[in-house]
């Protein structure tokens, strides 16, 4: 791999890779990029994944290499301390919670010697927090040149920084964002350099169109709101009648979730709803038509008052983008492009989005010649990696496909219950939360139950601790959704008799090396939901041109989601573990086949009695 990448950036020439678990293949891009001398942009998926290259892989390779490359880290505008608004927030920030007033205090502290302004450095503070959107700033908020603070701005620091650096850590986020705002400085960064190299390219295609789609969501229209309230008390009180134009905007808001939501109650998570079902309702066309009226007032007068100071005339813009937003989502869909709506508890945002990232990546590869180097360890099913390559417009890129060094036939244990209820059963949740508890009371617990939709997380929880308690088992059971996802891992890294049950955000990204963590229960195939608007979009696509949508989409998707969830199984040389798929599908259809083949080359078991013996086995050199 490391050759690979060392002769993509030699000629200029567009790479994928994936390499499987165990390959190394961070050092394996790295190593070749730091002996070139290349100035470089390297993206990854997490703002986490991030922090391990900055501090501690780039560094120990400097070291080890000698090389005196200069490296910078650059995150969103929403991961730095932002001056100006921590003042506003310690002036006029209204918390209720007593949670939040300690946590504020914790960030005026640190606020005082900290020189990244990064709020990663801040031990235990949870990515939920309230305070996190006072104290940071966004694109539609920041006054930049005009902010009195823009001579210490940390977010201004860290684009100064990476534009000197000869390599420069991003992530996929960051990356789309900018090139369809402009907003962080990687569109001024990347014509610099002469190599960008994309980690966990996976996910690659998902923040592309997260961010080179159009949205509106009720809750920026709020933020809105509340930030014109507080500027027009603050500046210019008894001017207007502010209170009024902002309760009108933040009214027409809510009424727009409430038209998204319709007959829907008690919304878990992220709903997608078809734009279909509900764009067309007068309800929702009617609340759309108040949303723009209400913003368009608020900017006229907002823009009355630009000359008493730059924050009046950012929120004129903020209000005149919403307006414009509201007309484009009254209009008819353009070609090309689909429109949903996504629904939670709290709020709507309408999307519109193109189908893939295609257009946008090839313009980029022909604007700016360089070396293109795109790797994970799942990107396809196939020697062409096609299930990447055709979503990205790189059919032309040299595709090399690198295998794991692990012993998997020794290492790791396959079984795929054949007696069990099929998925769509009523009793299939509680059946896979009882298997999960005999499989964690044969090892003291050290298992993962990954599930494929929110909705049955909570079953299957139930399920697992009754059995658990049927059989008077002393094991934890960590629910995702109970607390933030660092604090569930780290306390099942920290105890042994532990079972954490979650769903999407659990699949990837998860490292639990060792012992800690030697089962992997799947509830079913992760299938993509076939009424989600941009799943409904992309068959459509392909069947009107001829193809098999279900072999082409569906079976190519649930492969690679299926590789990324049994891949939190094996992590080392020396794990050990057992990959349980409750979906007797897996073994019983003929497409089957083709998903098993897609998982490293696990040793198969027939029976329940073989697959506790594995168990029993592992716990006993525990």
């Amino acid at each position: 791999m490391a050759q690979a990448v060392a002769g993509a950036l030699d000629t200029r020439s567009a790479l994928v890779v994936e390499a499987g678990t165990g390959v190394g293949k961070t050092f394996a891009y790295l190593v070749p990029l730091l002996l070139a001398g290349c100035r470089a942009l390297v993206s990854t998926a997490t703002k986490s994944l991030q922090d391990q290259l900055f501090l501690r892989d780039l560094p120990r390779l400097k070291a080890a290499l000698q090389v005196p490359a200069r490296i910078a880290l650059l995150k969103g505008r929403g991961s730095y301390l932002c001056l100006h608004r921590l003042e506003q927030a310690r002036e006029s920030a209204e918390l209720t919670d007593r949670w939040a007033v300690r946590t504020l205090a914790k960030v005026e502290v640190w606020a005082q010697g900290t020189h990244s302004g990064d709020l990663a450095e801040i031990e235990g503070l949870d990515d939920r927090s309230p305070v996190i959107p006072l104290v940071t700033s966004t694109r539609e908020n920041c006054l930049g040149g005009e902010c009195p603070q823009y001579t210490a701005c940390h977010v201004v620091r860290a684009r100064r920084e990476a534009m000197g650096a000869d390599v420069v850590v991003v992530n996929h986020h960051l990356f789309f964002a900018d090139l369809a705002l402009r907003d962080s400085g990687v569109a001024e960064l990347l014509p610099t350099v002469d190599a960008a190299i994309f980690d966990e390219a996976h996910q690659l295609v998902d923040a592309g169109l997260q961010f080179l789609g159009t949205v509106l969501g009720t809750g920026q229209v709020i933020d809105l709101a509340r930030d014109a309230l507080a500027s027009g008390l603050a500046q210019a009180r008894g001017l207007k009648p502010w209170q009024e134009l902002a309760g009108a905007v933040e009214h027409a808001a809510r009424d727009l979730r409430l038209a998204s939501a319709g007959s829907l109650r008690d919304v878990r998570g992220i709903l997608k709803l078809r734009w279909q079902e509900r764009g067309t309702q007068p309800t929702f066309v009617q609340a759309l038509k108040d949303l723009g009226a209400a913003s368009q007032t608020l900017a006229g007068a907002l823009g009355d008052f630009e000359a008493v100071g730059p924050d009046f005339s950012r929120l004129q813009q903020r209000a005149a983008t919403v307006t414009a937003l509201c007309t484009r989502f009254a209009a008819e869909t353009t070609a090309g492009r689909v429109r949903w709506i996504d629904l939670t508890a709290q709020s709507a945002r309408l999307v519109e989005s193109p189908l893939d990232i295609r257009e946008m990546l090839t313009e980029q590869r022909r604007a700016l010649p360089k070396a293109w180097i795109f790797t994970s360890a799942t990107l396809g099913d196939d020697d062409r990696l096609s299930w990447f390559t055709a979503g990205t417009g790189l059919e032309d890129a040299q595709t090399i496909r690198v295998g794991s060094p692990f012993d998997y036939p020794s290492q790791a244990r396959l079984w795929v219950p054949r007696r069990f209820p099929r998925p769509n059963d009523a009793g299939h949740p509680a059946a896979v939360g009882a298997l999960a508890a005999r499989c964690a009371a044969a090892l003291g617990g050290r298992t993962f139950v990954l599930t494929t939709t929110l909705r049955v997380l909570p079953l299957i929880a139930e399920a697992l601790r009754t059995e658990l308690g049927r059989q008077g088992l002393d094991i934890e059971v960590l629910v995702q959704g109970s607390q933030p996802r660092r604090t569930l891992l780290q306390q099942f890294q920290d105890g042994q008799r532990r079972v954490l049950v979650g769903s999407q955000s659990f699949w990837e990204g998860i490292d639990v090396p060792g012992d800690a963590l030697q089962c992997v229960l799947i509830d079913k195939l992760p299938f993509p939901p076939p009424n989600d608007p941009l799943v409904e979009a992309r068959v459509r696509q392909i069947e009107e041109r001829g193809g098999n949508a279900f072999n082409e989409f569906f079976v190519s998707e649930t492969a690679i989601s299926l590789k990324q969830g049994g891949g939190r199984l094996i992590r080392t040389e020396s794990d050990a573990g057992l990959l349980v798929v409750c979906d007797p599908r897996l073994v019983q259809m003929p497409y089957g086949t083709r998903l098993r083949v897609a998982l490293p080359p696990m040793t198969p078991l027939a029976e329940e009695a073989d697959a506790l013996d594995w168990l029993n086995l592992l716990a006993s050199k525990n």
